[in-house]
């Protein structure tokens, strides 16, 4: 597995435009149940939910950049219900198709999470947000997009930037490989899996990454399975 040494960057089938959308919709829904197994809103709830205790009773604002099917704002949003938390949660995509999705599954479960669409990258920057967060979307960006995001993400954020993000690993590889096709029969998730894994950032990497784009204190903990977070806080 010596080629894991070094991001291996591949084109994948969801970053391309002419995707069709039935296809995308089905990738959107693998990912979700992918996202459910592997715990992706519970690696961002705590630091979700100490924010909000921390700010009471003002409700914190938290936008998901790239927020794809929406499957983690809800999630979060269930959380927050359960836990008798407030939070104002919002989602942006690049993708119309997706953003469809994201609101027919926030309306099926009653979440009144909003979803519009906006390019992280290019688009103006937003404000009046507690926390900006994302999952799975830094490892699409080469390394100077990376930093750029990150940067973006600070400027955008009152008090709060998450990164829930693959580990690039031999063993997460093969696990993209094998969990893919167990849990689903989308062939854009059995081909995108495993690139996602080489594409993706070590911990150490992501650090730098941060660094250099101005996030002093970050930090990044490795979370189960084969992730990491990485946190900031404005201080």
């Amino acid at each position: 597995m010596s080629f894991l040494r070094q991001r291996q960057c591949c084109p994948e089938i969801m970053d391309q435009p002419d995707l069709k959308a039935e296809p995308h919709i089905e990738a959107l829904r693998a990912l979700a149940r992918i996202n459910y197994f592997s715990n992706s809103a519970g690696i961002l709830w705590p630091n979700l939910a100490e924010l909000a205790r921390t700010m009471a009773p003002r409700v914190p604002r938290v936008l998901d950049i790239a927020t794809g099917g929406g499957d983690v704002p809800i999630r979060l949003w269930r959380r927050a219900q359960r836990a008798g938390i407030d939070l104002h949660l919002e989602g942006c995509d690049l993708r119309p198709v997706a953003l469809e999705h994201a609101r027919k599954c926030a309306a099926s479960t009653g979440a009144p999470i909003r979803f519009f669409e906006y390019d992280a990258r290019s688009g103006p920057t937003l404000t009046g947000y507690d926390a900006i967060m994302c999952s799975l979307f830094l490892h699409h960006q080469d390394e100077g997009q990376a930093i750029a995001l990150l940067r973006r993400m600070a400027d955008m954020a009152g008090r709060l930037v998450l990164v829930n993000d693959l580990e690039r690993r031999w063993i997460g590889w093969l696990a993209a490989h094998v969990v893919s096709r167990v849990l689903t029969t989308s062939y854009v998730v059995h081909v995108d899996g495993p690139l996602s894994v080489a594409a993706a950032f070590t911990p150490c990497e992501a650090l730098a990454l941060a660094d250099r784009a101005g996030l002093s204190g970050a930090r990044v903990d490795r979370r189960w399975p084969f992730r990491w977070l990485l946190t900031w806080r404005r201080s």
